[in-house]
């Protein structure tokens, strides 16, 4: 399982989460929506410290991960973050 960021979406962290080098930001499962993965869960993304690191791309000195307690949520799959070209906003997908 890994983390694969665009160049798009590292251009919307940068301006839209106004992250900076040495900053780390969290893909989690959060309850509520739906994905293509779990009904009755998202994805959430937030800027924080890691505590239990399970997958990480560093990526322009900034740490995506996702925590070990969130693995479960992403059943094996990549996660693919790019944005959409129309609302400007960020994407998923998953692929084994």
């Amino acid at each position: 399982m890994k983390i694969i960021i665009s160049d798009e979406a590292m251009s919307w962290f940068k301006e839209e989460m106004e992250t900076k080098k040495g900053e780390h930001i969290r893909f989690y499962a959060r309850y509520g929506g739906s994905s293509s993965l779990h009904a009755g869960f998202s994805l959430g993304v937030t800027k924080e410290e890691p505590m239990e690191i399970s997958v990480e791309l560093m990526e322009d000195d900034i740490h995506f991960y996702i925590e070990e307690h969130d693995e479960w949520y992403f059943d094996g799959h990549d996660l693919h973050v790019d944005i959409d070209p129309k609302s400007k906003e960020l994407t998923y997908s998953y692929k084994k």
